[in-house]
């Protein structure tokens, strides 16, 4: 009876479900609009001048954690657009099957040389269609819209500097830092005095305190009172008893 019921509640939930619209879309002749940073696809990039932006410096090979970069380098030649000596790239191949799009390679780029892009993902039928060689790499500055990410924007972004700028100090400003500097001194002088005061002992809890009037008394009754204290440091001979006889010496 259980297994009859549970039968009848799997085919009712099929019903239901049967009668919605669907909400799949049939890809990849129906693509649904991506989100701005979308990445799906890599691109090599000409300058102004028209000369190639990669160096062959390795750069991106050597971050890459997957290991789907390839570099060959050339050797050095002159540019024919600037006349200088610089570095080129002789082959460059990225596999899309390994990559995970973590866009480390176009962050630590010196020249700005590699990019995503912002186009939808194409369909591949064989492993060739996502190995991106040198031709297909260029051919994608074209063809396909670019992503906002450079190697100069993203390392700005992640400058620990970033947002600290030193404030400029306003005008006026340094008549107020002198008065501070000649006040400087002072403080110091109050906060030592607070100091020594602090260090030394307190005195015992069973100790009156002096008044202040008492205190100047004290200060000032020595110097009055030196000739009382001489008379009183002086040696005073014994009084003479009348009751007793006088001694005469004898001859």
């Amino acid at each position: 009876m259980g297994f009859f019921l549970d039968s009848m509640r799997a085919l009712g939930t099929t019903l239901r479900n049967f009668l919605r619209p669907p909400v799949t879309v049939e890809y990849p002749a129906v693509i649904r609009p991506r989100p701005e940073r979308h990445r799906v696809s890599f691109a090599l990039l000409i300058d102004d001048t028209g000369d190639e932006a990669c160096i062959g410096c390795l750069a991106c090979e050597r971050i890459c954690p997957s290991q789907v970069i390839a570099i060959k380098q050339a050797p050095k030649r002159e540019s024919k657009v600037t006349g200088k000596k610089r570095g080129y790239a002789e082959d460059f191949t990225l596999d899309l099957e390994a990559c995970i799009f973590c866009e480390l390679c176009v962050q630590v780029c010196p020249t700005d040389a590699i990019i995503m892009c912002r186009a939808p993902e194409e369909p591949g039928f064989c492993r060739e269609d996502l190995v991106l060689t040198m031709d297909k790499l260029y051919a994608n500055q074209k063809s396909k819209p670019a992503s906002w990410g450079t190697g100069g924007k993203l390392m700005e972004m992640q400058d620990p500097a970033r947002g600290k700028a030193e404030a400029k100090p306003a005008e006026g400003s340094e008549d107020k830092s002198a008065e501070a500097g000649a006040e400087k001194p002072k403080a110091k002088v109050g906060k030592a005095k607070a100091v020594k005061a602090a260090a030394e002992p307190a005195p015992p809890s069973d100790a009156k305190p002096i008044a202040p009037v008492e205190a100047a008394a004290k200060e000032v009754a020595p110097a009055a009172s030196l000739p009382q204290a001489a008379e009183q440091a002086a040696p005073v001979a014994p009084a003479a008893d009348p009751a007793a006889p006088d001694k005469k010496e004898t001859p």
